[in-house]
Order: structure tokens, then sequence, then C-alpha cells
């Protein structure tokens, strides 16, 4: 008796195709994806077969690996275990092609050089894929802005350890916490700056 194929989940099928879980099921909308619904959600799966037949079909995928730290000394470590992490994501799904981009800064500062160069690198076509361990590595507000303008470009997200489902309340007091958030380092950097403006005043005038 023929052992039936085992179906994937949305997750694990994302993560073979390296692209994002949204970008799979807006695939799978517009019929560029068979999937088959089980159970009373009526939940997606999908058969290994036409995963990889979709993935010899597509050319070469060009990705970007994107690490960050909130400090500039001592956590060296992280960049690095960032690094191995995601490379070995890679292999798994057999990409050997990618760029290596890199900040230490708050994942609130919107000017950061290494994410300003993943965005130029997306936007010049040479990358189609944008891989982060975390999704606050990449930005700790504004992720569907971003997502929105990479993918213009035809680069996707791929996060490599989604968040859980959060309820509704939930969702509400994470967007409160990083507009806080966001508003707080805004403050924080005019005080800063005009701090500075009263030093150099003092030492110009004396």
């Amino acid at each position: 008796m023929r052992a039936r194929a085992k179906l994937l989940r949305v997750g694990p099928a994302a993560r073979l195709l390296g692209i994002h879980p949204d970008t799979l099921r807006d695939w799978e909308r517009a019929g560029k994806l068979p999937c088959i619904r089980v159970g009373v959600r009526n939940e997606r799966r999908f058969t290994r077969s036409d995963l990889e037949q979709l993935l010899h079909t597509d050319s070469p995928r060009r990705a970007a690996l994107y690490l960050r730290v909130s400090g500039s000394r001592g956590q060296e470590t992280s960049l690095e275990n960032q690094e191995k992490e995601l490379r070995g994501a890679l292999q798994n799904v057999g990409i050997t092609e990618f760029k290596v981009f890199k900040d230490c800064g708050s994942g609130l500062n919107e000017k950061r050089r290494g994410l300003a160069r993943l965005r130029a690198a997306a936007a010049r076509g040479d990358i189609d894929q944008v891989w982060v361990t975390h999704e606050d590595r990449l930005t700790r507000f504004g992720l569907d802005f971003l997502r929105a303008e990479l993918e213009g470009h035809g680069a996707n997200i791929n996060v490599l350890h989604e968040r859980e489902d959060a309820s509704a309340e939930q969702e509400l007091v994470d967007d409160f916490m990083k507009l806080l958030a966001c508003f707080s380092g805004r403050v924080y950097g005019q005080r800063s700056a005009a701090a500075r403006k009263r030093l150099l005043e003092k030492v110009n005038a004396r």
C-alpha cells in the first residue's frame, strides 16, 4: 500500500520555499500554488512535491541576512549567533547566494546604515529575500510599512522565529508600547541634541 504524502502547514511550507507565510498565502490565493483545506477551521496544507516543483522552476534566489544588536559593545557574540542561525536556515532551504547587513543601534532608529544599504540593495533588485531571526531585529516599529516597501521591490521578509498569535487586546498593548517607545526615543534624542547645543554655546562663549 502506498504511503500517504505528508502535508505541510503554512509555516514549514514557507520556510521550505524561503518566503514569508503571508507571501505563501498570497501565492495560494493567486493560484500560483495549490493547497488542501483540512479540519473545521479550513486550514491550508501543502504537499512537498508541489513545493519542490515550485522551487525547481523558480530562478536562483538571492538572499540578505540582516543582523542587529542594540549596543555597540559587548554584543559581538549576539551578531555572530544571529548570522550562524540564519546561515543554517538558508542552507536547509538550499540558498547559497546571500549578502550580510549588520547594525549596532536601536531598532527605533530609521537611519541605520546597514538597514539603509539593505533597502538600497532591494531597490536595485540585488536581493529577493530578507532573513532575520526575529522581526524586532529588523525594526521595532513600522514593520508593515517596511515589508510593503521591500516587497514592492520584489524582496520578501522571512522571520526565522515568528511570534505566536496574539489576542486582539495583546496586539493593542504591543502597538501602544511600540508607540510609547518610539515617542520616548525621539524626546530623548531631542533633549540630547539640545544639551549638546548648549554645551557648544558655552564652549564658544569662553
